[in-house]
Parts: structure tokens; sequence; C-alpha cells
């Protein structure tokens, strides 16, 4: 047998293989492998095509043109029962009961800390305040030098600090330890007057317990101008408590100590609890240590690039944390990290 009969032997058993599959396929999907079986580059039909280069030009040209009427054939069949089984269905395993309840779809929602940072921006913006933001990974001058820390300061002890490798000994790499350096970048850049916020995650190198964590979030308020004065800390602090908790809050400052700001003090607000009368949430005095605040040192001005003594300024801070907590009465801080659903759905 030559091999032009033995090809068109092969095209033609094809063909009746085809018609026979595509006769039985009961859908669609069987027909798509049925045209990837019997067209499809590694088909015994493509590699017929193939064979065509062994064989005489007058034999190429009767297989070919068998060839073609038989590949057109099968693609028109396959085409008209793809069509056929597209149209026709089964109404009554197509019925739908829309009386069923669906199945409920699992939502996402906002982290708590997420929701309290979101908050205290909205009441700061409202305020005039702008939002600022700096790097995690700071360099020594922005977190400690400008910040007016002694070189033998405790907080740069690795017990406090988590120093990164650096080849540069004399302006070394830290996680920033508050966001006091968001302050430093801001007014390298930018000429009194301004209000700003600048809230943001910072590390410290000491263990966790029900109330400290090494990874947290603080929120800074910066306001420097003219003639900014502590009375104007005061009303800001008094605003912005009243609105976060929704109900009076008052305003103490005690007499303190920090590098960056003179004088320094601690303030804290009246018992959310029980307004200032004493209950055990206050330890029954009637106040809540919230953080620490002061007029921003003269050395911090000039550390940013400001005339010494030409302007006066405000900086306060505190944790998000502790505000969360306080609001939410959540009374262990490593909740918020520890990657609980069962904690987190609760918000």
């Amino acid at each position: 047998m030559t091999n032009e009969n033995m090809l068109k032997e092969k095209i033609v058993k094809i063909k009746q293989e085809a018609l026979t599959a595509v006769e039985k396929a009961k859908n669609v999907e069987e027909i798509l492998q049925l045209e990837i079986q019997f067209l499809g580059r590694k088909s015994d039909f493509v590699g017929i095509l193939r064979q065509l280069k062994d064989v005489s030009v007058e034999e190429k040209r009767e297989v070919g043109q068998l060839a073609n009427s038989v590949k057109v054939e099968i693609q028109t069949l396959l085409e008209e029962k793809k069509k056929s089984l597209s149209s026709s269905f089964d109404a009554q395993a197509e019925k739908i009961d829309v009386t069923i309840p669906a199945l409920k779809m699992r939502q996402g929602h906002l982290h708590p800390l997420t929701k309290i940072q979101n908050e205290i921006e909205d009441i700061f913006t409202s305020m005039g305040f702008e939002i600022a933001d700096g790097p995690e990974v700071e360099d020594e001058f922005h977190n400690f030098d400008a910040l007016n820390m002694p070189k033998d300061h405790p907080a740069r002890d690795m017990q406090d600090t988590f120093w990164l490798k650096s080849e540069n000994k004399k302006n070394r790499i830290v996680l920033r330890t508050h966001t006091s350096n968001v302050q430093i970048r801001y007014m390298e850049t930018h000429q009194p007057p301004f209000r700003i916020i600048a809230p943001g995650r910072i590390y410290r190198n000491e263990a966790s317990d029900s109330t400290h964590e090494h990874t947290f979030h603080q929120f800074e308020a910066l306001v420097v101008g003219d003639e900014i004065n502590v009375g104007n800390f005061k009303f800001v602090a008094q605003q912005f408590f009243s609105k976060f908790f929704k109900k009076e809050i008052q305003i103490r400052i005690r007499p303190s100590f920090f590098p960056f700001t003179e004088p320094s003090f601690e303030f804290d607000i009246s018992c959310t609890i029980c307004g200032g009368k004493g209950c055990s949430a206050c330890k029954n005095v009637g106040w809540l240590e919230i953080g620490g605040a002061g007029m921003v040192n003269q050395n911090v001005f000039v550390a940013s690039g400001y005339p010494r003594g030409k302007y006066q300024g405000f900086a306060w801070g505190f944790g998000l944390e502790r505000l969360a907590m306080m609001k939410y009465k959540i009374d262990d801080i490593r909740h918020f990290h520890s990657g609980d659903l069962r904690f987190i759905k609760q918000f």
C-alpha cells in the first residue's frame, strides 16, 4: 500500500471516530475536549498533515484536499453540536428556589487600632491639624540627637532600642523608639506656623506583659508658631479628649522632664468612668495618666534649622493602644497583635 493510501485511510478513520464521539457528547465540556483530541496541535490529524512532506507533489495535493475537507467537516460538526448543547437545558435541573437563604458572606473589617487612629485623625483634622508621616527605620540623628538627647541617655541603650547593623558609625540606624522623628523631619522642610499630628508604629526593646509591648503605636501632636503657650496645649488636649470620649474631660498637668521639651510635664485626664469622683478604674484618685508633653526645647528648633528663640511650640504624645484599652475596656495590650480572630471579631 502506498503512502498516499495509508494517509487517506488514516484520515477517513479519524473522521469516523470524530463523528461517533461528537454524536455521543453530552455537554459542552466534552465537545471542547474532542476539539483538542481531533484538531489540537498534538492530535493524530495534525500528525498526518506533518507527514505530507514525505510524499510526492501529486500525492500531497490529493491527501491535502482530503485532509482539509475532513478538517472542515469535523469543525462544522463540533460547532453545531456545541450550539445544540448550549441552547438545550433541563428546566427542572436549572430551577432556582429563590426562597432558600443565601450563604452568608464573610466580610472583613478594620482592626480596633485602625479604628482608633482614624477617629483620632478625624478629630485633629477637624481642628486644622495636618497628618505627617516619617520612616520607621531611622538614623540616630533624627531619633535621638535632634531631640536633644545626650549621648549617655538611657533610651539609647540596647535595653530600650533596637539598633540595626550599619557601616556608618557616626550616625547609626535604629528602629524608631517614638514618632518624634517625624516632628524633626517635618520642621526641616516647613516653616511655622503649623499644626501637625504624627501617628505611627514604634519599637522598644523591652519585655512584653499586659501593659507593655516591644511593638506598639504612638500618636504625637506638634504646634509651632510665634506666641504658643501651655494654655494653648491644655485647650487643644481638652477639646480632643472631650470629643474622643464624647463627654466633658478635664486636663491636669504635673512637672516632669523630657530632653526635647522645657518645661516638661505629664498630663492626666479626668476619669472617663467616674468623671473625677474616684472609682476603681482610676484607683479612687479621679485622674488617669495619659502621656507626656511640654514646650519644645529651643535646642530642638535649632537642630531642625530654626533660629534660637524665634518660635515657640508645644508637643505631646500618647499610646494608641492605651487609648483603645481605655475606650474598649481591654485589659491586656498583647491582644492587639496576637492575631487571635476571636478578639478582632468583637470590634
